[in-house]
C-alpha cells in the first residue's frame, strides 16, 4: 500500500493539473525547485505570485523526475492511498522508489522523508532528511526566473 498525506503550500493556483516545473537549482546539500501554472511561462512578468519556490537545505537529496504515466505503471492505483485530485505535494510512504534506494544510503541518513509533487507534466520525487520550505517567489528572483521562463519557451 501507498500512502499518500498532502502537505498544503501557499500555491497560488487551484488545479495541480496547471502546474509545471519552471527550474531546479541542486547544489551540495541544498536543492531548490520552481514551479508554475503552464500560462505563467509564457508571462512570467506578470504573474510572479504564481510562482511557488519549493527548497530543502541542510541535507542531502535524491531526486527522481518522470512522466506521470510512467509512475502510474509502477504500481497498481488500487493501492494508492490517500490521492486528492488536483493536488500538488505530498509526503508519501510505501513507494518503490524510497524502497528501491540503497540501504548502505537509508542508514546514514535515518530520518529520510519521501516527497512527491505532481503536475499536469510530470511528478518529482525527492528523497531526503530536509522538510520542505514553501515560498512564493521574491521580488530579487524575478530576474532570474524570467531568464529561466524564456529558455524553457524557447526550447518548448
Amino acid at each position: 500500500m501507498i500512502r499518500y498525506l498532502p502537505i498544503e503550500t501557499p500555491a497560488r493556483w487551484t488545479d495541480a493539473d496547471c502546474a509545471d516545473l519552471l527550474s531546479f537549482d541542486w547544489r551540495t546539500s541544498t536543492a531548490e525547485f520552481i514551479f508554475c501554472e503552464r500560462e505563467t511561462r509564457t508571462n512570467v512578468a506578470k504573474k510572479w505570485d504564481k510562482i511557488l519556490v519549493v527548497t530543502f537545505d541542510a541535507a542531502d537529496v535524491i531526486v527522481r523526475m518522470l512522466d506521470e504515466f510512467p509512475l502510474s505503471t509502477e504500481s497498481n492505483p488500487q493501492d494508492w492511498e490517500g490521492l486528492v485530485p488536483h493536488h500538488f505535494a505530498y509526503l508519501v510512504d510505501g513507494d518503490n522508489f524510497f524502497t528501491a534506494q540503497s540501504s548502505a544510503w537509508r542508514s546514514q541518513a535515518p530520518n529520510l522523508k519521501h516527497y512527491r509533487f505532481m503536475t499536469g507534466s510530470g511528478c518529482l520525487d525527492v528523497i531526503t532528511s530536509a522538510t520542505p520550505r514553501f515560498g512564493i517567489l521574491d521580488a530579487d528572483r524575478k530576474t532570474d526566473a524570467a531568464s529561466d521562463a524564456l529558455s524553457i519557451k524557447s526550447r518548448i
